[in-house]
């Protein structure tokens, strides 16, 4: 299992602050680097700074959002980001949520999972360099692009529900999953993608687990602060659905939060389930648990 760090300067920081947490993580071993695109710095720009300043770390998004991007835009911008970093580009596309699409940018949020599989069948060509003539309900393309040492880049999709997982299996890479929980994981979303993947004929999907991650000697301060820290997703209907198959009242309940070991033991224990990359988020309390918290994902990585 590859493991990498889900970063939080993108929102937080400066652009100087992202490539010095993106340099950081490759220095410390992490397999990838995952950059979130909320209401910060645009990820993909970001990156395309990152790829040309720190040279080997796996570069993703977690994630972009579909709707306000028509595919063959973000297909055009990701070829730059993937010609910038030399290959080294995963994209994350995801839906986002209704209350952000409908309520802050006004545009429509009707059959999500048509909306996907009309925008992957697009995306997925572009980004292998190929040419696309596709005629859907949502989006229709006739176009070819040609980005100058663009290699190709991966896609993997915020696939939640039964008919996300099955549409990613059959034109994405893999699922990059939030507020998903080892059972849920370990009982329902790894066996619908491969399952799917199977049938369609493809290859087995990456499956990257994103979740929350502290090494603490006080578990229930550090509960308490990550319902805090999280609390917005509890309340937004996808995760909320996740959090609910596995009885979890919220991010605080899947948090890997504990010992060094009981850390390093909880992370490891996803590999086994059939997860093949680790996105780390950590929350620590103070700068004794993030060097913590740091150090045991870095023995995880052994």
């Amino acid at each position: 299992m590859r493991i990498g760090l889900f970063g939080g300067s993108i929102n937080d920081g400066t652009l100087d602050d992202v490539v010095a947490e993106a340099r950081q993580a490759e220095a410390d071993g992490f397999a990838s680097y995952w950059a979130p695109n909320i209401f910060g710095h645009d990820a993909l720009t970001a990156l395309a700074i990152v790829g040309r300043e720190v040279p080997r770390i796996e570069l993703g998004t977690s994630v972009v959002p579909t709707y306000p991007r028509h595919p063959s835009a973000i297909a055009q911008q990701c070829l730059t980001v993937s010609a910038a970093c030399e290959g080294r580009l995963t994209l994350g596309i995801g839906l986002s949520h209704k209350v952000v699409i409908e309520n802050m940018l006004g545009m429509s949020y009707d059959k999500p999972v048509r909306h996907i599989r009309d925008y992957l069948s697009i995306l997925g060509p572009l980004s292998r360099n190929e040419p696309v003539s596709y005629r859907g309900e949502d989006y229709s393309t006739n176009l070819a692009l040609t980005a100058k040492g663009a290699p190709p880049f991966g896609i993997v999709v915020a696939a939640l529900g039964p008919q996300m997982l099955k549409a990613t299996a059959e034109l994405a890479d893999g699922t990059l999953t939030w507020c998903t929980g080892p059972n849920t994981l370990a009982d329902f979303t790894v066996p619908t993608i491969n399952a799917a993947a199977e049938a369609a004929g493809r290859p087995a999907p990456r499956v990257i687990a994103a979740l929350p991650v502290c090494v603490t000697t006080d578990t229930e301060a550090a509960k308490g602060r990550a319902a805090k820290v999280f609390e917005i997703y509890g309340s937004l209907p996808s995760y909320r659905a996740m959090l609910d198959r596995e009885g979890a009242a919220g991010a605080e309940d899947i948090a890997i939060t504990g010992s060094a070991d009981e850390v390093i033991n909880r992370i490891g224990a996803l590999a086994d389930i059939g997860v093949t990359d680790f996105a780390a988020v950590e929350f620590p309390g103070n700068p004794d648990e993030a060097a913590a918290t740091r150090e045991a994902i870095k023995q995880a990585m052994a």
